[in-house]
């Protein structure tokens, strides 16, 4: 008996070691505990439209990232009845808001039209309003920092004064551009808050020639949220390996919404998500 319950012991012991070695390594990004799946409300043609929400859940995915769209001059929805749209359609599908996105700075760009600082502190009581935590701050098209000192300047100024605000809403502010890891991470150190930091598209930085899995481990905690994109074809046949992704994200322990952004259609908008979606969760076990 006493043989038995040595082994029983022993066993109970080990059991327990495993499990504390399990959650340590979990933390640190050893385990992967998955992601929610979301896509943006552009992507399947239904930008600032909370019938977003109903669609994305008919195509079997978690969540929206919805747009804040600008309309006479300020953000469509800081309108309460358009905010109370969103939050019943997201209980009666059971879909979460994962993020904003002000896609509209890209032609009115924060860097040089003073109207942009209004609309990004007017998304911050917006995401305080509705319960959201993050804003992709976009610098693409009139908007792009890259070769533009004078610009990225004006948006480290801009982001000084408005990041308090985010703080105390407990909201992020997450820059989405041309710029590689280690810009993005001089703009950051520049402004010094927590409530600045990247929103990593690993189609655009593999486009722009970037080592994107070296990019995600540099960036490391400082990557808020993650879109998932191919330029070259539906996932898994164009030339995203989305394996490597996965495996750069456990490193770094990122836990959270992946965000479908694909930018190739080619079975129309619904079948072509649905196929994503199905290739990703091959890969990536959900939360």
């Amino acid at each position: 008996m006493r043989t038995v319950f040595k082994e029983t012991a022993f066993l109970m012991t080990l059991a327990i070691a495993f499990c504390v070695w399990a959650g340590l390594a979990a933390q640190k990004g050893g385990l992967s505990s998955g992601v929610w799946f979301g896509v943006c409300d552009w992507t399947i043609g239904k930008t600032g439209d909370p019938a977003a929400l109903e669609l994305a859940s008919k195509l079997g995915l978690e969540g929206v990232q919805v747009s804040l769209v600008i309309k006479n001059d300020g953000l469509e929805l800081a309108q309460a009845a358009l905010q109370k749209s969103y939050l019943e359609a997201a209980e009666k599908y059971g879909i979460g808001i994962a993020s904003f996105a002000i896609g509209d700075l890209n032609n009115i760009p924060y860097k040089s039209d003073p109207r942009a600082e209004k609309w990004i502190e007017q998304s911050i009581d917006i995401c305080r309003a509705m319960n959201v935590k993050i804003v992709l701050v976009p610098f693409f098209g009139k908007g792009d920092l890259k070769n533009d000192p004078k610009g990225t300047e004006t948006v480290i100024e801009r982001l000084k004064r408005v990041a308090p605000k985010a703080e105390n809403a407990g909201v992020i502010l997450a820059l989405e551009s041309w710029l590689s890891a280690e810009d993005h991470l001089k703009i950051l150190s520049a402004v010094g808050s927590p409530a600045i930091q990247v929103y990593y598209d690993v189609g655009n930085s593999q486009e722009a020639g970037y080592d994107i899995l070296k990019e995600i481990r540099l960036l490391g905690a400082r990557i808020c949220q993650f879109h998932a994109k191919d330029y070259k074809d539906l996932y898994g046949k164009g030339t995203m390996d989305f394996k490597a992704v996965r495996k750069a994200m456990d490193e770094i322990g990122y836990h959270n919404w992946f965000v479908l952004e694909g930018t190739q259609l080619p079975l129309g908008v619904e079948k072509s998500i649905r196929y994503d979606l199905d290739y990703l969760r091959t890969i990536f076990p959900t939360r």
